[in-house]
Protein backbone atom coordinates (compact mmCIF):
# COMPACT_ATOMS: atom_id res chain seq x y z
CA UNK A 1 0.00 0.00 0.00
CA UNK A 2 1.21 3.16 -0.90
CA UNK A 3 -0.25 5.48 1.98
CA UNK A 4 0.38 5.32 5.40
CA UNK A 5 -1.65 6.95 7.95
CA UNK A 6 0.09 8.02 11.53
CA UNK A 7 -0.39 10.45 14.25
CA UNK A 8 2.51 11.96 15.54
CA UNK A 9 3.32 12.45 19.47
CA UNK A 10 2.52 15.69 20.73
CA UNK A 11 -0.06 16.19 18.06
CA UNK A 12 -3.79 15.59 18.79
CA UNK A 13 -5.53 12.18 17.86
CA UNK A 14 -8.62 13.14 16.10
CA UNK A 15 -10.87 10.31 15.43
CA UNK A 16 -12.81 11.77 12.57
CA UNK A 17 -8.51 11.84 10.36
CA UNK A 18 -5.08 11.78 10.95
CA UNK A 19 -2.74 14.08 11.04
CA UNK A 20 -0.10 12.71 8.44
CA UNK A 21 -0.12 10.53 5.37
CA UNK A 22 3.20 9.05 4.12
CA UNK A 23 3.07 8.52 0.35
CA UNK A 24 5.66 5.97 -1.40
CA UNK A 25 3.71 5.67 -4.79
CA UNK A 26 4.50 6.69 -8.14
CA UNK A 27 1.07 7.26 -9.46
CA UNK A 28 -0.58 10.84 -8.66
CA UNK A 29 -4.74 10.85 -8.67
CA UNK A 30 -6.38 14.40 -8.07
CA UNK A 31 -10.13 14.02 -7.73
CA UNK A 32 -12.21 16.90 -8.43
CA UNK A 33 -14.39 17.86 -5.86
CA UNK A 34 -17.80 15.53 -5.99
CA UNK A 35 -21.19 17.01 -5.27
CA UNK A 36 -23.90 14.35 -4.82
CA UNK A 37 -25.07 14.48 -8.24
CA UNK A 38 -26.19 10.50 -9.63
CA UNK A 39 -25.08 9.33 -12.72
CA UNK A 40 -27.56 11.16 -14.11
CA UNK A 41 -26.47 14.86 -12.74
CA UNK A 42 -29.52 14.51 -10.35
CA UNK A 43 -28.92 15.44 -7.16
CA UNK A 44 -29.30 12.88 -4.53
CA UNK A 45 -30.74 14.54 -1.15
CA UNK A 46 -31.91 17.61 -1.35
CA UNK A 47 -31.94 19.22 1.92
CA UNK A 48 -29.78 16.35 3.41
CA UNK A 49 -26.39 16.76 4.38
CA UNK A 50 -25.73 13.21 5.80
CA UNK A 51 -27.09 11.92 2.29
CA UNK A 52 -25.10 14.63 0.10
CA UNK A 53 -22.29 13.70 2.12
CA UNK A 54 -23.05 9.90 2.05
CA UNK A 55 -23.30 10.11 -2.13
CA UNK A 56 -20.00 12.72 -2.40
CA UNK A 57 -18.03 9.78 -0.76
CA UNK A 58 -19.49 7.38 -2.90
CA UNK A 59 -19.06 9.60 -5.90
CA UNK A 60 -15.17 9.69 -5.05
CA UNK A 61 -14.94 6.17 -4.36
CA UNK A 62 -16.33 5.68 -8.36
CA UNK A 63 -13.70 8.02 -9.60
CA UNK A 64 -10.53 6.34 -7.48
CA UNK A 65 -11.81 2.93 -8.59
CA UNK A 66 -11.71 4.32 -12.53
CA UNK A 67 -7.86 5.27 -11.70
CA UNK A 68 -7.30 1.54 -10.25
CA UNK A 69 -7.67 2.55 -6.45
CA UNK A 70 -9.78 3.31 -3.82
CA UNK A 71 -10.22 5.36 -0.11
CA UNK A 72 -7.47 3.08 1.13
CA UNK A 73 -5.02 5.26 -1.54
CA UNK A 74 -6.55 8.13 -0.56
CA UNK A 75 -3.37 10.78 1.07
CA UNK A 76 -5.48 14.32 1.26
CA UNK A 77 -9.20 14.43 1.90
CA UNK A 78 -11.14 18.46 1.94
CA UNK A 79 -14.35 18.56 2.48
CA UNK A 80 -16.53 22.09 1.55
CA UNK A 81 -19.57 22.79 3.39
CA UNK A 82 -22.08 25.08 2.76
CA UNK A 83 -22.77 27.12 5.67
CA UNK A 84 -21.05 25.16 8.50
CA UNK A 85 -20.81 25.16 11.98
CA UNK A 86 -19.74 22.56 14.51
CA UNK A 87 -23.07 21.31 15.08
CA UNK A 88 -22.97 19.89 11.79
CA UNK A 89 -20.36 17.20 12.56
CA UNK A 90 -22.88 14.33 13.73
CA UNK A 91 -24.93 14.58 10.14
CA UNK A 92 -21.09 14.78 8.10
CA UNK A 93 -20.09 12.06 9.98
CA UNK A 94 -23.68 9.66 9.74
CA UNK A 95 -23.30 10.49 5.88
CA UNK A 96 -19.08 9.07 6.19
CA UNK A 97 -20.32 6.38 7.94
CA UNK A 98 -23.59 5.19 5.31
CA UNK A 99 -20.53 5.46 2.70
CA UNK A 100 -18.06 3.42 4.37
CA UNK A 101 -20.86 0.67 5.12
CA UNK A 102 -21.27 0.44 0.78
CA UNK A 103 -17.68 0.69 0.45
CA UNK A 104 -16.36 -1.66 2.89
CA UNK A 105 -14.47 1.12 5.07
CA UNK A 106 -13.26 4.52 4.11
CA UNK A 107 -9.57 5.22 6.42
CA UNK A 108 -9.23 8.94 7.96
CA UNK A 109 -6.46 10.60 5.93
CA UNK A 110 -5.75 13.86 6.51
CA UNK A 111 -8.36 16.13 5.53
CA UNK A 112 -9.66 19.69 6.00
CA UNK A 113 -12.97 20.75 6.42
CA UNK A 114 -14.10 24.14 4.88
CA UNK A 115 -16.97 26.09 5.68
CA UNK A 116 -18.61 28.10 2.34
CA UNK A 117 -21.06 30.57 1.45
CA UNK A 118 -22.14 28.29 -1.49
CA UNK A 119 -21.25 25.93 -3.71
CA UNK A 120 -21.88 25.23 -7.80
CA UNK A 121 -25.40 25.12 -7.63
CA UNK A 122 -27.90 25.98 -4.33
CA UNK A 123 -29.10 22.35 -3.76
CA UNK A 124 -25.42 21.20 -2.93
CA UNK A 125 -24.38 21.47 0.52
CA UNK A 126 -21.00 19.23 -0.08
CA UNK A 127 -18.69 19.15 -2.09
CA UNK A 128 -15.54 16.27 -1.48
CA UNK A 129 -12.04 16.31 -3.20
CA UNK A 130 -9.36 13.56 -2.76
CA UNK A 131 -5.81 13.16 -3.78
CA UNK A 132 -4.37 9.78 -4.14
CA UNK A 133 -1.18 7.62 -4.52
CA UNK A 134 -1.24 4.35 -6.09
CA UNK A 135 1.76 2.36 -6.51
Amino acid sequence: MAITLINPAGLPKIDAYRQVSVATGSKLVFVAGQVSWDADGVTVGEGDLAAQVEQCYLNVGIALAEAGGSFDDVAKLTVHVVDWTPDKMPLLMEGITRAAGKLGGVPVPPATLLGVAALDVPEHLVEVEATAVLD
